[in-house]
């Protein structure tokens, strides 16, 4: 891996586990509601990469799919509903752990048959899943939690739609844009709730344009220099930087029953990734 591609590649993790950071710090030190701040974190996406776009040779068209646009809205609706409630470190390996279980498990409906070690790994991130879960005083709350793992479902189908996709910008970009308004249709129907401030607008700003909109561009750049596992295997790191920087950042606490849930979950899906490899091997 080139020193260009590992600082891509970081600067990518970076931006992803700040999606979590900039979502909870402006739910719990600002005035912005859930649905305000999914609004304008779509539109500042859909705007960094519709100028992203523009900015490429060749004029590329936006491409994407109303479907997928839909898997994008219900992630980040969600994703921001959570947040209320959740930790961040909790939050991200909520959803981390979704994404990949129903990516894993679509696959094997699809006729990927996983052999003993696969199985293994998958039940282990279950179990991690379950640990997190469990009644108990370090438990997340049930509601955002249910929230945070129906995001993590749909990012999921959103990465499933996109594999097929073509241009992964292109695709990005129109699915941002369609997006857009179905995120203003649920700002209106809970406008009575309707809140904000300078600070909230800005975090929001922040996680649309910078978190999400270059952030995936950077993403989509670096990923063409990796193998399909060095990909995926390096996607582990975002809650565990997400855990780490809400500890310092945002005074949560790194409770033992979230570090045995990561190793559970993020081993088990490590677990599956390198038996997978080294079956195409």
């Amino acid at each position: 891996m080139s020193a260009r591609t590992l600082f891509l590649t970081a600067c990518a993790m970076l931006a992803f586990a700040g999606n979590s950071l900039l979502c909870r710090l402006a739910l719990k030190t600002s005035q912005i509601d859930p649905a305000t701040f999914t609004s304008l974190r779509l539109l500042a996406g859909a705007l960094m990469l519709a100028m992203l776009l523009r900015l490429r040779r060749g004029g590329t068209p936006m491409a994407g799919s109303w479907r997928g646009a839909a898997a994008l809205f219900i992630y980040a609706a969600a994703f921001s509903l959570a947040y209320v409630s959740l930790d961040a470190g909790a939050g991200a390996l909520l959803l981390f752990g979704a994404v990949q279980i129903s990516m894993l498990l679509w696959g094997w409906h699809q006729g990927e048959r996983p052999g003993p070690l696969s199985l293994a790994g998958l039940l282990l991130a279950f179990v991690g899943l379950l640990i997190l879960l469990l009644p108990g005083a370090s438990a997340p709350p049930l509601t955002g939690a249910l929230l945070m793992l129906i995001a993590g479902i749909a990012w999921g189908v959103y990465s499933l739609l996109g594999r097929s996709a073509g241009d992964a910008l292109a695709a990005t970009t129109g699915n941002f844009v369609r997006s857009v308004p179905m995120a203003a249709l649920l700002s209106l129907t809970l406008l009575h709730s309707t809140s904000w401030d300078t600070t909230g607008l800005l975090y929001a700003l922040a996680s649309g344009a910078l978190a999400s909109g270059l952030g995936y561009a950077i993403w989509y750049t670096a990923i063409t220099q990796l193998k399909a596992i060095q990909a995926a295997t390096v996607q582990l790191s975002v809650p565990i930087i997400t855990a780490l920087a809400g500890a310092l950042l945002l005074g949560e606490a790194l409770s033992l029953r979230l570090g045995l849930s990561s190793l559970a979950v993020l081993g088990g899906i490590a677990l599956v990734l390198m038996t997978k490899q080294r079956a195409k091997a």
